[in-house]
Order: C-alpha cells, then sequence, then structure tokens
C-alpha cells in the first residue's frame, strides 16, 4: 500500500507570518505614562553696599643710573636702596597704626627688583645706555569702617607711597550674600510656576528636580580713588557704590493629573 505525503505550504506560510506579526505587536504595547512637567528657569540680581574695602599701595626706591657696563658692580647701591626702602616701610606701617588700623590688617608683600635700562642718543662711538634699579614693596591694608577711608587715605599720603592704587569694596560675610541671592532666584521660579499654573489651569505637584544654572559669585568692586568736587580744598568723597550678585535655577514640578 503506497502511502502518500500531503503537504499544505499555504497553510504553513500563513501561520509563520501570524507568529512574526504577533510578536512585534506584543512588544509595542505602551508602558505607563511618563508624568507631566512643568520646567522654569529664573534668575536674580541681588544689590548689596560693601562694608569693607581693601586699599593697595606701593612704595619703591630707585639706585643711581650708572652705565650698562658698570651695573654688575653697583651692588653697594643696591644695598643703600634696599635700606631706604625698608626704612620707609616701617615708618608707613607705624602711621597706620597711630591712624587706628589694627597689625593683622596691614600687610607688606615681597620684595620686587627690576632693572631699568635708560636709552640715550648715539651720537658717539663711545655712547653707552645707562642701567639703574628698582626695588619695590607692596602694601595692602584691610579696612572695616568704611568711613575711615579718607584718613586712612591721609595717612598713606602723608607717609609718601609712590603709587596708590586704588580701593577695592567687599563683603565682611560672602556666603550669607550669595545665598540671599540663590534664595531670591529660587522664589523666583516658584512664582512663575504658581502664575503659569494658574493660567494654564493645572495643579502643581512635588518638585522632582533643582538645579543651578549659574552659582551665585560676584567679583569685589574696584574703583579707583579720586575727589568728586573740583574745589581742592574740600574733602574728596568715595563713593562705594553696590555690588551685584547674579544667581540662576532651574527647578521642575510634577503637574498632578
Amino acid at each position: 500500500m503506497m502511502r502518500k505525503d500531503i503537504r499544505f505550504p499555504c497553510m504553513a506560510t500563513a501561520l509563520l507570518g501570524a507568529l512574526l506579526i504577533a510578536v512585534p505587536q506584543a512588544q509595542a504595547k505602551p508602558g505607563p505614562h511618563a508624568p507631566h512637567e512643568l520646567h522654569v528657569q529664573a534668575q536674580s540680581s541681588l544689590d548689596v553696599a560693601p562694608n569693607m574695602a581693601r586699599l593697595n599701595a606701593r612704595l619703591w626706591e630707585r639706585t643711581p643710573a650708572v652705565a650698562r657696563s658698570k651695573a654688575d658692580n653697583d651692588t653697594q647701591a643696591l644695598v643703600e636702596a634696599r635700606q631706604r626702602l625698608e626704612s620707609r616701610t616701617g615708618k608707613l606701617i607705624r602711621a597706620l597704626e597711630e591712624a587706628g588700623v589694627k597689625s593683622d590688617d596691614i600687610k607688606a608683600g615681597s620684595l620686587s627688583v627690576h632693572p631699568e635700562i635708560i636709552a640715550h642718543s648715539r651720537e658717539g662711538d663711545n655712547a653707552e645706555d645707562q642701567v639703574r634699579t628698582q626695588i619695590a614693596r607692596p602694601i595692602s591694608v584691610t579696612i572695616h569702617d568704611l568711613e575711615r577711608l579718607p584718613s586712612i587715605l591721609d595717612a598713606l599720603t602723608a607717609a609718601g607711597v609712590d603709587a596708590l592704587d586704588g580701593v577695592e569694596y567687599d563683603l565682611k560675610d560672602r556666603d550669607a550674600a550669595t545665598d540671599k541671592a540663590l534664595s531670591k532666584a529660587l522664589e523666583r521660579a516658584k512664582q512663575k510656576a504658581q502664575l503659569m499654573a494658574k493660567t494654564l489651569e493645572v495643579q502643581l505637584g512635588d518638585v522632582i528636580r533643582i538645579e543651578e544654572t549659574q552659582s551665585p559669585t560676584y567679583a569685589p568692586r574696584s574703583m579707583m580713588m579720586r575727589a568728586e568736587s573740583a574745589d581742592a580744598k574740600s574733602a574728596p568723597e568715595y563713593r562705594a557704590g553696590e555690588i551685584s550678585i547674579d544667581a540662576g535655577v532651574s527647578v521642575t514640578w510634577e503637574i498632578e493629573d
């Protein structure tokens, strides 16, 4: 008896196709809905009046000018210039202490030595440039009471400083000022979010993300010293102005269903 092989090519192909279609459809099932969010960015600027300052001054002495070829042998003049500078520095520090500045608020920097070339016109074969050496020392004074700034400046001038590099205004408590600027930025973000939620008629949920977009930092305010009045007999006035502190935040709220 002969056995007949029965094949169903069309049915097998259809069944395989149905399985291939069913698998991706099962993988494409949508998951849970992502929460609705309200994203807000805000910035703030805080103006603070400075309550301290630093004065930067310089003293220097120079050696006599000598021919460039003899400059290496002029060590005695260099020693004498340094002695004069140290003597003037001591007098300046004592004058500041007499003006009421504490010793801890006076900083005398390190000595710096700079050669200076004095060029001359070349009128003959023996013409030679001259050289002198400048020895300088910076002095920094911290002032905790800004009302005493004019009297301290008078003491510096009377002591014969060679240069006053200006006033640098600052804050005694930097952390408190930067924290206040950051709080102001966060309050601004909250106000914006509440306004947007009210306008769109949605309900704010929990805060789910907070980031700083700009760290609240600032630079001390520098100002050159000058008299505000043209009358030379009147006392000079120094305006500290205000220091600006900027901060920025990014806050995300969940929107309740």
